[in-house]
């Protein structure tokens, strides 16, 4: 199995001490871990599961990054039918790359590419490692959003990028973009909605300084109550909970600054 070009399907962190935050995201989501390991013992990655399936990744962040001080920082990754042929369409398009295309052993081959406003992803052609294993459920990644100073500008890349097409949410001031997923097939699990993420502008609610980016957001059952919990494993709440259209989200970040979101639903009645 492989996912359709385009879809988010994986996401994992880069962090300057690894043990600190694995033990802060199994306690908060339950996920389990299982560590991968250099010959020199080392570690190499480790690998996040909920109840049996795939569901995020956390990886040593570059020596280089730590020096300097940077935070951890999640990172999407969007399937793609091949990397090397889709980092000429985004960068004929007026992107960047960050990574160059590399293969992960017989994992898949992945590289890093910047859009240009500079909000980075990751490119993954799958090849034993197809993606997470579960969306949608508590303690699976649910959403993935940018936030971005020129929206309509973004619209215009993706879609040149990745096939990318939109949806203005009905009633959303500024216009919240909804990222549309026509290449999900009929039949595959995944085909029962065609939404893929979000687009949301920074406007002058939002710091001066901050970047353009991408958010990833993780589904709780409460969100009120992950919040909390996030303090009591020694994050913080950046942004507090608050109700939406599609759920009640709030902004946290782990003890080491590594910033995500977390979203719960309405309960079906």
């Amino acid at each position: 199995m492989t996912y359709p070009h385009g879809l988010f399907s994986w996401a994992d962190l880069s962090s300057p001490d690894p043990a600190v935050s694995k033990a802060f995201y199994t306690a908060l989501f339950g996920w389990d871990a299982d560590d991968q390991h250099f010959p020199d013992g080392s570690l190499m990655y480790v690998m996040f599961s909920k109840e049996g399936k795939s569901v995020a990744g956390l990886g040593p962040q570059p020596p280089q990054m730590t020096e300097q001080g940077v935070p951890p920082m999640w990172n999407s990754y969007v399937s793609v039918n091949s990397v090397d042929d889709t980092i000429q369409k985004w960068t004929a398009a007026g992107g960047s790359v960050m990574v160059p295309a590399m293969d992960v052993m017989t994992s898949g081959r992945m590289a890093f590419v910047a859009d240009p406003e500079g909000a980075t992803v990751g490119l993954w052609e799958a090849g034993d490692h197809v993606g997470a294993q579960v969306f949608n459920a508590p303690g699976s990644m649910t959403w993935n959003e940018l936030q971005t100073r020129d929206i309509d500008a973004a619209r215009d890349f993706y879609g040149k990028a990745l096939g990318w097409e939109f949806e203005a949410f009905e009633g959303s001031h500024p216009v919240y973009w909804l990222v549309t997923m026509p290449s999900k097939p009929k039949g595959d699990p995944l085909s029962e909605d065609s939404f893929n993420g979000g687009m949301l502008t920074i406007d002058e609610n939002f710091p001066p300084e901050m970047p353009a980016h991408w958010m990833v957001y993780f589904l709780v059952g409460d969100t009120d109550a992950a919040a909390a919990r996030v303090e009591e494993l020694g994050g913080t709440v950046i942004a507090p909970a608050m109700d939406t259209a599609a759920g009640r989200i709030s902004v946290v970040a782990d003890p080491l600054g590594g910033a995500f979101a977390i979203m719960s639903v309405p309960q079906q009645t």
